[in-house]
Parts: structure tokens; sequence; C-alpha cells
């Protein structure tokens, strides 16, 4: 399922002074946008320069519980990062990890413009920033530390998948 942005929720065209930053953040923002971005791992030694733009170039999408984000086998034209809320990962292999607020997923469909590895399913209500292809290669483009981060966090990724077949291929249980 690509989310179809005429029926997305967008908070980040709306403002919200009742919220607040999170505690710990470097002098709170007024724009709604980018204090949701403040929240977010991926995000950090962002300056709110950085953080405007990526919020000019992506949308924040409210998803409800049950939901499949994206199906295994589909092409795929968005990458998300969870704002609110965990998804459960569904491969070939079976269901993997869950997914939680500051982690992401579809990027893979985005880079190396295969259909989706896997089937990514809200297990409670999300808030999701969404960065449609259009936009993905601009805001890697103009933002090298994402490409930073991502790249740390794919490395860990194809690591633990790499345990983990070792550990099925030699009948022991992963770490």
């Amino acid at each position: 399922m690509e989310l179809d942005p005429r029926t997305d929720s967008s908070p980040f065209n709306e403002s919200d002074e009742a919220e607040q930053a999170p505690a710990g953040a470097t002098e709170p923002s007024r724009d709604v946008r980018i204090r949701h971005l403040q929240r977010v791992p991926l995000f950090s030694g962002f300056n709110e320069k950085e953080l405007r733009r990526v919020a000019e170039l992506a949308r924040i999408v409210d998803v409800p519980a049950g939901t499949a984000v994206t199906q295994i086998g589909e092409p795929g034209n968005s990458f998300f990062v969870i704002i609110d809320g965990t998804v459960a990962v569904r491969t070939p292999v079976g269901t993997g990890a869950q997914l939680h607020p500051g982690e992401f997923f579809g990027e893979m469909s985005l880079l190396d413009g295969e259909p989706r590895s896997a089937t990514i399913v809200a297990t409670t209500d999300l808030r999701l920033l969404v960065v449609d292809r259009s936009h993905f290669w601009r805001l890697l483009d103009e933002t090298p530390d994402l490409i930073r981060g991502m790249l740390t966090i794919l490395s860990r990724r194809v690591r633990r998948l790499e345990q983990t077949v070792h550990a099925i291929l030699h009948g022991t249980n992963p770490t």
C-alpha cells in the first residue's frame, strides 16, 4: 500500500503551539514540523535550517494500527521514518523485528529500484515522516549527515542478517 497524499493527515502544515519539545532538546522550534523531526534520532545533529529542508521535502502521515504500509514484492516509491508508534517487519523468512520511533524503512527500494523486500504492518497507530522518490535523492544530496546515519544503520542490519543466517546454518541461537 503506497499512501495516498490526498487522504494523508498532514500535521506538517498545521500549527500546534500546545505540543512541547522533548526534554533535552536544544532550543525547541516554534514550528511543529521541526519539533517532530527533533524527536527522530536519525536527524540528531541537524540544525533548524537542515530540519526545515527535510520538512519541506517530506510529509507526515497518520496510519491506523493493522494497516500494511508496504507489501513485499510491490514497487516502492516512498521512504518512511517512524515518528510515533510501532511496526512489525515481515520478510520471506518470517516475522522479524519490530521498528520503533526514530527507525526507518522503505529505503532499499528507493536505493536499488527493486520491489519491496518486506511487508511492514502498523502494530499501533503510527505517525510517519514520508519522503517520496521524487524528493529522496535531493534530500540525500542536501544532507550528507543523513547518508552517514542511514549507511550506519543499514550496515548494522546486514550484520544482524549475517548473524541470523550463520545461526540457522549452524543450529545455534543468534545473539
